[in-house]
């Protein structure tokens, strides 16, 4: 690797993927030129062809009124199995042990109510100490609602003293130590602060070695990492898609169930009629009859315009290929490494593993001896990133619409900043 702009525009020159750019709408500078947007880990870009998928919704809408659940382009009963396809590949799991619907943390609690049956001898939940907080609240509320008390129920996988990740032999200790009283590993796919990508396949063989449900939460490994969640064996996952899957602000999220769950009606869950046998969903009068797979577990009928800007982007992933993507990931996050350690300031630490298996394409970069002043300056200076209190930049360069030169610029950037 070379730290020159010719280099990084000569890497641009050779991806394959490199058209995808065009195909995102770029926000601009005041000054109308492009920022350089590094935060597809918290909303992802515009798709340009979002505002024809929903227009045609709009349209169909308009011309057919009800009608439009039967006779739109697409119609809007079955819209959800426009998606299972492309999200199953980009997830690794089969169409039937997946679905899009609600929202994370919605789907969260539902696959809690099915896949977290605590007893007096098995009661207790295992997440990695610093999950994003929406998670810990998730787990800390269904222990109160099973009259747990989170201060006994809840286990802390932590990095040791010093350390910023976490050791899968620290999770091994804890297993060893209390797996006969945990019900339920609950495990972030990529933490949110430090970027670590956890080995899902792993940590589900470890729990269910001891005899306990495994799930996983994909909010920044959905479109980033490859979680091949059939492979991986995990009872349930996930996510949102408005970070790297870019289906806008507070878009649908998604759902895998193991297809070993797929028809068992015994499990509990709080139902809902979209979830119901599709054959007699519209005769009203029959008792709930759960659809088998993922979908079992849906509730109400889907919220259109949102799916079709998930459509649009799933189309994206589809033609781009989630194996290429990755494989770019890692060239582009591997550039943006190699240039942060060659400011060869000491100021500046990358908390983020360094092994490219271990993370997905976010750097999460320590800033000593500065506060959120360095982001705003960023911010100032065109670069749209993301800040972590105390101290940390989060970097995510997304394969589909970012560049090497992009990341160049953000370094040359960060650079002239930290020399002020």
């Amino acid at each position: 690797m070379e730290n020159t702009l010719t280099y990084a525009k000569e890497q641009d020159q050779n991806d394959s993927l490199r058209s995808f750019r065009e195909k995102f709408h770029i926000p601009t500078h005041t000054n109308g030129d492009p920022l350089i947007y590094l935060c597809g880990n918290s909303l992802g870009l515009q798709p340009k062809s979002t505002a024809s998928y929903l227009q045609q919704e709009l349209d169909d809408w308009a011309a057919l009124g009800v009608e439009g659940h039967t006779d739109a382009k697409h119609p809007w009963m079955p819209y959800h199995e426009f998606l299972t396809q492309a999200m199953a590949d980009v997830v690794g799991a089969k169409p039937q042990e997946v679905v899009i619907m609600n929202t994370l943390t919605t789907n969260l609690h539902l696959m809690m109510v099915s896949f977290y049956r605590p007893t007096k001898a098995r009661y207790k939940i295992v997440i990695e100490s610093d999950a994003f907080p929406s998670d810990k609240y998730a787990v800390e509320s269904q222990l109160r609602f099973h009259g747990i008390d989170p201060s006994d129920g809840l286990i802390l996988w932590k990095p040791r003293q010093g350390e910023d990740l976490c050791r899968f032999e620290d999770l091994e200790a804890i297993m060893n130590e209390q797996g006969d009283a945990i019900a339920l590993l609950m495990i972030g796919s990529t933490n949110y602060y430090t970027g670590q990508s956890f080995p899902l396949q792993k940590i589900t063989e470890l729990g269910h070695k001891h005899g306990c449900i495994v799930g996983f939460d994909l909010a920044h490994g959905v479109g980033n990492i490859v979680p091949n969640l059939h492979e991986s064996g995990a009872d349930f996952a996930v996510w949102c898609t408005y970070k790297y899957l870019n289906s806008g602000p507070g878009s649908l999220g998604g759902c895998f169930v193991h297809e070993r769950h797929a028809d068992n009606k015994e499990l509990q869950r709080f139902a809902g009629w979209w979830g119901h046998n599709k054959h007699t969903r519209f005769n009203m009068r029959h008792e709930f009859d759960a659809l088998p797979g993922a979908e079992g577990w849906q509730l109400s009928n889907p919220p259109i315009l949102s799916m079709a800007a998930i459509r649009a982007s799933l189309d994206l992933f589809a033609e781009a290929g989630i194996m290429n993507l990755r494989e770019k990931s890692k060239r582009l996050t591997g550039y943006l490494e190699f240039l942060l350690n060659d400011l060869q300031d000491e100021r500046i630490s990358i908390i983020t593993p360094t092994n490219p298996e271990e993370r997905g394409c976010q750097l999460s970069i320590q800033v000593a001896e500065t506060d959120k002043q360095m982001h705003a300056k960023l911010t100032g200076a065109g670069v749209i990133s993301d800040w972590r209190e105390p101290d940390v930049i989060r970097v995510a360069p997304a394969p589909l619409y970012n560049s090497f030169e992009d990341v160049y610029h953000f370094v040359t950037r960060l650079k002239n900043i930290l020399r002020t």
